[in-house]
């Protein structure tokens, strides 16, 4: 059972220290079938991820490869409860059976933002909606369901809140959850780049968790390091994570021209830790999350409208991975899951971060270029680890009046700075 540290900054796991590390696999439980997903789940085991983000009812922009299960019949645009296809939750439910097993924490969407009403991407109209007398219902219908797994619960996904009224839709699950899995962490998806949550759930006592997206616009990228300085300032303290930053090779929203690279992801997920988002980091892979199969049409070309994704198969042993597996095992096994962001030591550019603990500073330097830190930096013991090969080499600096100059090292591309205090 996941549960927050005494400071409500982090997740601790058995009385231990827990580094969220998810996989984005919200089309699950409608089109895998679980001989593929025992291969998944063995190879994401190896790769050392611990969480696995999963959309409970059909994802709208998921890859379709033939006939696909319906979780409910449609009355009238909206989703009919009593007509619970039964096939769909055993299949669901023997999912999660499989991947526990192995492991991992489900973190489960109870509703994605097409189906409340007034959001912005209900007004599409491609699929049906709730009524708001049916949230309570609903969700506990999931918690009979699902609850003996021990999930988080992702009461919302992709959502904005333009309305008092979708306010009220997610608030319902959210207390619903709260009286009927008290244990359970709670956390709100919300669309890229949002900030602002309404005060009635931002503070409410039940909602455990801060998760953000920096998703996959590319001219707005800074999020995942703005937005994690963003929530560490905000009051109550919770554990931030970015729960959607750019996924290796997505294409870039809005149809622009290109796809988010090994290193591009690699990037979103140091700024963001190091940036306050120190709970953990979500990774994603083109390919994965729609599961894309040969054959297969893909999602819409409303929203994001995203071009096409990789095989699944393929996209599973994407190298983004494997780099953000080394991101948690060097967090877990240095200690650093009290990092703090302590940007003010740099005379450099924002896109350079830097975090601290009471003995060392990390600082993650995506170009390869000479860096200046205030105060003196006398240790022999500081090295640099290039992110991408996994080499490592002693810094070298030069001491100035009140900063430390750090300089160029051999790697080609980003890496990471170990500096001890």
């Amino acid at each position: 059972m996941l549960k927050l540290s005494a400071d409500k900054r982090r997740i601790e796991k058995n009385e231990e220290p827990f580094f969220y590390l998810a996989d984005t696999v919200w089309s699950a439980f409608t089109n895998i079938d679980l001989a593929d997903w025992a291969y998944y789940l063995k190879i994401r085991k190896e790769q050392g991820f611990n969480v696995l983000q999963i959309n409970i009812l059909p994802q709208w922009d998921r890859s379709v490869l033939g006939e696909v299960a319906e979780p409910f019949e449609v009355k009238d645009g909206y989703l009919h409860l009593p007509t619970k296809n039964e096939a769909y939750f055993t299949h669901a439910e023997k999912m999660l059976e499989m991947a526990v097993s192995y492991g991992f924490t489900p973190a489960l969407v109870l509703l994605w933002c097409n189906y409340i009403p007034e959001t912005w991407a209900s007004k599409f109209g491609f699929s049906p909606t709730f009524r708001k007398e049916d949230i309570k219902p609903y969700t506990e219908m999931m918690l009979t369901h699902f609850d003996r797994f021990n999930p988080i619960y992702i009461i919302s996904g992709d959502t904005d809140f333009p309305t008092e009224n979708v306010t009220n839709y997610y608030l319902d699950a959210l207390e619903t959850v709260a009286e009927k899995a008290p244990q359970a962490l709670k956390v709100l998806h919300i669309c890229g780049r949002l900030k602002e949550i309404p005060e009635k759930l931002q503070s409410h006592p039940a909602l455990d968790l801060y998760f953000y997206q920096s998703g996959h616009n590319s001219e707005h990228q800074a999020m995942a390091y703005t937005l994690a300085g963003h929530f560490s300032q905000l009051t109550p303290v919770k554990p931030i994570i970015n729960s959607e930053p750019c996924y290796e090779l997505m294409g870039y929203s809005r149809q622009k021209y290109g796809r988010f690279s090994r290193e591009d992801v690699r990037k979103a997920a140091w700024q963001s830790v190091l940036s306050g988002a120190v709970a953990g980091i979500t990774y994603g892979a083109h390919g994965v999350w729609s599961w894309h199969d040969v054959g297969s049409t893909f999602g819409s070309n409303l929203g994001e409208g995203f071009v096409a994704p990789y095989n699944w198969r393929q996209a599973v042993r994407f190298k983004g991975a494997d780099d953000y597996a080394f991101l948690k095992s060097f967090i877990l096994a240095n200690d650093l899951t009290n990092l703090m962001p302590v940007n003010n030591i740099l005379n450099n550019t924002p896109e350079i971060r830097a975090a601290e603990t009471d003995k060392l500073v990390l600082i993650y330097v995506p170009s390869n270029v000479p860096i200046y830190v205030k105060g003196q930096f006398l240790s022999e013991a500081d090295y640099a680890i290039d992110l991408e090969q996994g080499t490592q080499v002693k810094l070298i600096k030069k001491q100035h009046t009140n900063k430390t100059e750090i300089q160029m090292t051999p790697f080609l591309k980003d890496s990471i700075y170990v500096i001890h205090k």
